[in-house]
């Protein structure tokens, strides 16, 4: 008896041994899928134009045609300002990323190293996961987990599952424990993919290496596991958004966006946590390293978009509250965010009035408060939608952005169609930041 209960005490420790090393199993893996395998689809003209200028040519001027004057004072210039830039590289590399990427330091990663462990084991043993090994174009291992829901069993969960959501996880994300079992638990397909430098990816967490692992991953789901492209959905939880806007951006037939306690862009979430007395550095070095635009980004995507405020977001808000200590959710950064998207999308309807009364509703802090100020302006639905597809079917059916829609319109219309399209690509959620979102809480953008 005592031999038996010997024998499987040790067959469950050395079970647990292998599991709580998988990340280096993992690194020891064969690759399963390389980005140039994907052929023509490898060398998209997005990506082409996401590629940053090296840091030589940026230095020594080797595009630029101007006379030799010119340049010999450009050279000049940039001699003086050679100190600080290195500076600024110094710092990006070090304590920057640890700041910004703080999921890709060792000892975090052993911390939590019995959550992804158990995480790791609910994907492969309760969802059937498929975990891959991708090969991004800079050399990086990206390592992914899959589960496929196309074989369900009801036609409503079929549907769902015919659609892939490609997740984005945050600074602190793995997809073992992060936004990845939200959209899976909400009966769609699920594609997960850990940053570089994060638990069983290799590398280091920056910007491009971030492009260059959600490319190879994108390519993986239409070229491997046999999605279309149309039926792929983004979905970028915190910093996850400036991964899921560069896609949407390289890959506009994508089919939607959904955009989760995001900004517009970091260089004013770096100011609010950093000395004042920092600032020049900071601004020089979040623009020169880690240039997180995601505003910009997501108006080159012309498809269905979502963008999920979080009432109560401690994270995305520059200013708390001087009544009760919390998140004012005024200074909210997807504020911003949904007002640069409608200003490009819609110019005439965001005009001065327009634009106006969204910023009045973006401050509403209660469903109750958001549904009396459109009956205060009287938002008639039915019209607006109408008055939307009339345009668009002048357009020959095309989403083809900035539309000119409500130029003819009198000032007190255009409010009433800035409310609706505000309501349309913005909802609210009453959560923190870090709360994953529940899955009934998780819906698909609005499509005309």
């Amino acid at each position: 008896m005592c031999i038996i209960c010997f024998t499987k005490a040790l067959g469950h420790v050395f079970k647990t041994y292998l599991t709580a090393s998988y990340n280096f199993e993992a690194r020891s893996w064969p690759v399963d899928f390389r980005w140039d395998e994907a052929g023509d689809k490898g060398s998209s003209p997005g990506h082409k134009a996401a590629s940053q200028t090296t840091a030589r040519e940026d230095f020594l001027g080797l595009a630029s045609r101007e006379r030799p004057r010119t340049a010999q004072c450009n050279y000049l210039r940039k001699m003086k300002q050679l100190p600080r830039q290195l500076v600024c590289y110094l710092v990006a590399h070090s304590f920057g990323r640890w700041l910004l990427y703080p999921g890709s330091l060792y000892l975090i990663q052993k911390a939590l190293l019995p959550l992804l462990v158990k995480g790791q084991a609910r994907l492969l043993e309760e969802f059937h996961g498929k975990r891959a090994k991708l090969m991004a174009r800079d050399g990086n291992k990206i390592d992914t987990m899959f589960v496929d829901r196309r074989k369900s069993s009801g036609l409503e969960e079929e549907q769902q599952g015919k659609q892939l959501v490609i997740c984005c996880e945050g600074n602190m994300g793995f997809y073992e424990v992060g936004c990845l079992f939200t959209p899976l638990e909400a009966g769609y397909s699920a594609l997960g993919w850990n940053h570089p430098g994060y638990a069983g990816s290799t590398g280091l967490p920056f910007p491009q290496n971030d492009a260059n692992a959600v490319d190879v991953v994108i390519q993986y789901a239409t070229c491997r596991l046999g999605f279309q492209v149309q039926d792929i959905v983004l979905y970028g939880w915190s910093l996850g958004g400036y991964t899921a806007t560069w896609a949407a951006k390289t890959y506009p037939e994508l089919g939607a966006l959904v955009l989760d306690a995001t900004f517009d862009d970091l260089l004013p979430l770096a100011l609010k946590v950093m000395p004042k007395s920092w600032n020049k550095l900071v601004v020089q070095t979040v623009r020169q390293h880690f240039d997180l635009n995601v505003a910009e980004q997501l108006c080159s995507y012309p498809g269905p978009v979502l963008l999920i405020r979080r009432t109560q977001d401690e994270v995305t808000t520059t200013h708390m509250s001087s009544t009760n200590q919390q998140a004012d959710i005024r200074s909210n950064r997807s504020n911003k965010l949904l007002l640069q998207l409608l200003k490009h999308r819609y110019p005439e309807v965001l005009s001065r009035e327009g634009e106006a009364v969204v910023c009045h509703w973006l401050q509403a802090s209660s469903p109750s408060q958001e549904e009396a100020l459109c009956r205060c302006f009287k938002v008639d639905d039915d019209w607006c939608v109408s008055k939307l597809r009339s345009y668009k079917s002048c357009l020959g059916g095309e989403d083809s952005f900035p539309w000119r829609v409500g130029k003819e319109l009198t000032p007190r219309r255009r409010q009433q169609l800035a409310l609706f399209l505000a309501r349309k690509h913005m909802k609210n959620v009453e959560a923190t930041h870090w709360s994953l979102l529940l899955p009934n809480e998780f819906q698909m953008p609005w499509k005309l």
